[in-house]
Parts: structure tokens; C-alpha cells; sequence
């Protein structure tokens, strides 16, 4: 299967590593990875903050950039994956432009989901000893429904065991600019979200969006805490 890959702004300038075993892993499953070297910034953090008009021309690139082909986009980023299918929404006064976002949103997908439903795959043959704690970001959870599919991948790799904690599906307080209007809010949220991680006493904090992952560990790093952070695809890549 030929499948368009959206790498994202962070996975672009922060996370390579991301980035790269997102494509390796699509690729050991089977798939034919495209990348339309135009793309750009999906325009999520003006959306977030308001500035719809002016994230328009980003959109509006977007949309033309992936219209090239009809295969399946897919983004190891749940929150830029829900800003782009939230496109016919914003462009809805323009509809000519909302019906091509719709049909660019109809072939956009969250990484698990894409592997759990299209590829119909739930073990990836990785294995990663050690114990796990799992952090369901919102825009996965809360937005996009992916509720089960990272969990149904993870319980599949070799030598992993998930630990529950507290208030799991708390918010850990991260929210694009939130956390910067909101900073006050915001840290103390993931400080209690790392002090649940803590409870638990796991090696590894596992997400599947890289914003709450960066959000998260930068509170464990100021607290000295030995928690090895990783997305998700790192995970399903280790052998």
C-alpha cells in the first residue's frame, strides 16, 4: 500500500527520531512511504489560538500539496492529524475549499489507528523490556476516538508490561498555547500527572502525540527523574 507520510513541525525540527522510525516501521509492515516535500505547518497552533484567517494560506497549501495523489495520509501526531481533519469546519464559508478539505480530512490518520484498522496488524513483532506507563494525549483521545489501538499495540510488544496510575486520562496540561497563556495552570497539571507517573515506578513513559511527550519529560528531567520518554513508534520499532 502507498501511503502518504505528514512528518509534522515537530517531528521536522525536534524529534527525528520520531520521524524516522515512523517511516521504518510503515515500511516493515508493507507500506510504500510518499513524501510531498511541500508540506508545511498544518497551522494548529494559530487555529488554537484564534487566528483562523491567518492560518488559512497554511491550510489551503496543505490541502493542494496532498491532492496530488488519493493514498492514505498518515501522522504520528494525533493533534495536528485532528487540526487537519477539522479543516471543512474553519473553510465552511469558503465551500469549494471545504469540500477539497473534506476530502483531504477523509484520508487523514492517527499512526495506531492507521495500523490497527487499515493495515489490520496488532503485533509488530517489537519487543522492549521493562515496565510502561502509557499517556493517552486529547487530541488522540478526546478528539479522535483513538482510544484502544495504541494500548492493543503496546500489549503486544515482547517483555513490555503497561501500568495503570491515577487520573490517566488527565489532561497533563500541555494544550499548545495553554501552556504559555496558562503557564501558572499548566505546570501545575503536569506536575501532578508526573507525580501519578511516579506512583508507579516504570522505565519508560510511553504517548503517541510528541507535544505532551515534550511536555511531560521536560517536568521529569527538571525533576531528575530516570523515566526514559518515548513516542510510540520508537516503541514498536525495538527489537
Amino acid at each position: 500500500m502507498k501511503v502518504n507520510f505528514y512528518v509534522t513541525c515537530i517531528g521536522d525540527a525536534l524529534k527525528a527520531n520520531m520521524a524516522r522510525d515512523t517511516v521504518l516501521l510503515l515500511e516493515q509492515l508493507g507500506c510504500e512511504i510518499l513524501f510531498p516535500e511541500r508540506q508545511g505547518c498544518c497551522g494548529q497552533p494559530a487555529l488554537n489560538s484564534g487566528y483562523v484567517n491567518d492560518a488559512k494560506p497554511a491550510m489551503k497549501s496543505l490541502i493542494a500539496t496532498f491532492e496530488d495523489n488519493d493514498y492514505p495520509i498518515v501522522s504520528p501526531a494525533g493533534s495536528c492529524t485532528y487540526a487537519i481533519k477539522s479543516y471543512p469546519t474553519y473553510l465552511a464559508d469558503e465551500p469549494e475549499w471545504a469540500a477539497r478539505a473534506q476530502a483531504v480530512a477523509d484520508r487523514m490518520q492517527d499512526l495506531t489507528g492507521f495500523i490497527v484498522h487499515t493495515l489490520g496488524v496488532v503485533n509488530v513483532g517489537a519487543r522492549l523490556p521493562g515496565k510502561a506507563v502509557y499517556h493517552p494525549s486529547c487530541s488522540l483521545f478526546r478528539k479522535l476516538g483513538i482510544k484502544d489501538e495504541p494500548i492493543t499495540l503496546l500489549n503486544n510488544v515482547e517483555g513490555l508490561e503497561l501500568l495503570p496510575i491515577v487520573n490517566q486520562e488527565t489532561c497533563c496540561g500541555f494544550g499548545g498555547t495553554f501552556s504559555v497563556k496558562m503557564s501558572e495552570i499548566s505546570g501545575e497539571m503536569v506536575k501532578e500527572k508526573v507525580q501519578h507517573i511516579m506512583d508507579a515506578e516504570p522505565d519508560y513513559l510511553i504517548g503517541a502525540d510528541t507535544s505532551c511527550l515534550i511536555n511531560i519529560s521536560g517536568r521529569l528531567t527538571r525533576e531528575k527523574r530516570p523515566v526514559k520518554v518515548m513516542h510510540i513508534a520508537e516503541v514498536l520499532m525495538s527489537r
